[in-house]
């Protein structure tokens, strides 16, 4: 161990019920001179132990658990056995999706804080956002290629976050190459087109698989409106349903370059699917002027709130756009509406949503709630894993 973390007094609570932050006003005192990433043990005020965790000297969170049980030793079998559990959660689900993309290690939520996985084909994709996964890079991928042999290893740790910690925003190849040609996945038997080198996040939203697969029943014989499109993954949900016309809208060219390329790629109709790149605010309410409306929406924008003080302004954010989304929906129609902000938590999301429909001067009626697919899952102990929140809503 490079180091030891004593706690102040009453501040071992969080770690007894297996929470696996620490932050810095909870400690007492470090002993040793730990560097960024470096594992120290930590105990309590009365010098019990508590811990194994990666030290981060400049980050409120101070450190981050790797296990409760003192022997542990931070190494490759470590991240192997570690890995290999978290791939055998996921088997169901792989198994019944018929998936070849899917999140591997969902970082705390898969006792690996701050590592963040997804397989798409042939590639893991890792994003590394603390300084204990940074410290440890280098076992972290001899895991990878021990579990899955002869794969591309690829890092999109291109993050603003990765600054709190101390480090610099990365990418790159890790083992093996990068791809020279798009990397396809097969979801529930659509064929998606990702973009591992410059797309969103690691290059796909695996989170949303079960909430495209609800949009299904709502798009036979429909008009669809799929706001902040990316690369028109719920479109090719909506025309593989039947619907009678699709609009993808979306800031950004490439993603609809995708997107159309996804809906050849399935051999769907082109034709009955609309690309518009454009704001979607000023594209709604420009809708709502004149007098365009649709039967079904989705509503999936990217995250308001980065921190509590951002919340608030979230909020409007959040109850404006579903305001005017409701104004141009059918009576009778369908919005599927989302956040993918950890802060906005689900009842405070429903009282926004319910908020909205009364200054749209519609009646509202809630008729599901979606959350993110189960290769995303929550620990029982870590409950900011929980952070996509999805309504699926009748407006009338």
């Amino acid at each position: 161990m490079s180091g030891v973390i004593y706690l102040q007094p009453g501040r071992e609570k969080s770690l007894k019920r297996k929470h696996p932050w620490i932050f810095s006003k909870a400690i007492k005192k470090v002993k040793g001179n730990p560097g960024l990433g470096d594992t120290v043990s930590v105990y309590d005020a009365d010098g019990k132990f508590l811990a194994i965790a990666a030290y981060s000297p400049q980050s409120q969170i101070r450190a981050r658990v790797w296990s409760f049980d003192e022997n542990t030793i931070v190494d490759t079998d470590f991240f192997y056995n570690r890995l290999k559990q978290a791939l055998s959660l996921r088997d169901y689900v792989i198994e019944e999706g018929g998936l070849t993309g899917f999140r591997l290690c969902a970082a705390e939520s898969d006792r690996l804080p701050g590592i963040t996985i997804d397989k798409f084909d042939n590639y893991l994709v890792c994003q590394l956002l603390s300084a204990g996964a940074e410290r440890h890079k280098g076992e972290l991928v001899q895991a990878l290629i021990r579990l899955f042999p002869g794969f591309n290893v690829y890092e999109r740790s291109d993050v603003d976050v990765r600054k709190k910690e101390g480090l610099e925003p990365i990418t790159g190849v890790l083992h093996g190459s990068a791809p020279t040609e798009p990397v396809k996945i097969v979801e529930n038997g659509l064929a998606l087109e990702v973009d591992i080198l410059g797309g969103h996040k690691t290059g796909f939203y695996l989170d949303q698989r079960d909430s495209r697969n609800a949009l299904s029943r709502f798009s036979k014989g429909k008009t669809v409106l799929n706001c902040f499109s990316y690369t028109g993954t719920f479109s090719l949900y909506a025309l593989k349903a039947g619907c009678e016309k699709v609009t993808n809208v979306d800031v950004s060219e490439s993603a609809l370059a995708i997107a159309k390329r996804n809906v050849e790629h399935n051999n769907l109709d082109l034709s009955k699917v609309d690309f518009i790149k454009q704001d979607v605010f000023k594209l709604l309410r420009e809708y709502r002027e004149n007098g365009v409306k649709f039967d079904t929406i989705v509503m999936d924008p990217p995250k308001f709130a980065d921190s509590k003080a951002q919340l608030t302004g979230a909020c409007r954010g959040y109850k404006d756009i579903n305001m005017i989304a409701m104004q141009i929906l059918k009576p009778g129609g369908t919005l599927l509406t989302f956040s993918c902000s950890g802060l906005m938590e689900q009842n405070l999301f429903q009282k926004v949503v319910a908020d909205a429909a009364l200054d749209a001067g519609r009646e509202l009626r809630i008729m599901e709630r979606l959350n993110q697919a189960p290769d995303h899952p929550i620990a029982g102990e870590y409950p900011e894993g929980f952070y996509l929140k999805g309504l699926i809503c009748k407006v009338l």
